[in-house]
């Protein structure tokens, strides 16, 4: 089927011949514009992994976590703060943030934005912090230069016995 064509050409790497399938696809789900929005973020391409998720949103299709751990990836490596937020209302709104996965890809997307009161307070309302949690969020705070903090967190993370 184009769908999996399409999924498969995405995840080798083969952006282009994954792009001409997709647009010739007569239905597209949520797991081909995923793997669309998937292969431009891998790619390096994401912006255009963004216009991808402004034309799914366009269509009518409801993204899933897979979706917007995709287009937090291209909002992070493009250091687009004001994308990055909308998204995270998105998330909200589609009553998701509680997701882990989601809750650490924002630590990290408001981190390489350099918003690392976003990115705490992300944490800080997470149900359940695992050690990628912590871990993301000490890698944020050393990437922003903030070492002091990330040393305190490193010692809470201790204190907390999260192994």
């Amino acid at each position: 089927s184009h769908a999996h064509l399409c999924i498969s050409d995405a995840e080798n790497g083969r952006v282009e011949d994954a792009r001409c399938l997709f647009i010739r696809m007569p239905q597209r789900d949520v797991v081909s514009w995923n793997a669309m929005i998937g292969a431009y973020v891998h790619s390096g391409r994401c912006k255009e992994a963004l216009e991808i998720f402004l034309q799914m949103q366009q269509q009518g299709m409801e993204p899933d976590k897979i979706t917007f751990i995709g287009v937090l990836d291209s909002c992070a490596s493009l250091a687009a703060l004001s994308d990055g937020k909308a998204n995270h209302a998105n998330i909200v709104h589609n009553g998701l943030e509680s997701d882990a996965f989601l809750a650490n890809s924002l630590i990290n997307m408001y981190g390489k934005c350099g918003s690392l009161d976003d990115a705490r307070s992300v944490f800080n309302r997470m149900p359940q912090r695992d050690v990628v949690s912590w871990t993301s969020l000490i890698t944020v705070y050393g990437q922003n230069r903030a070492g002091k903090e990330a040393l305190e967190l490193s010692r809470q993370m201790q204190r907390e016995g999260v192994k």
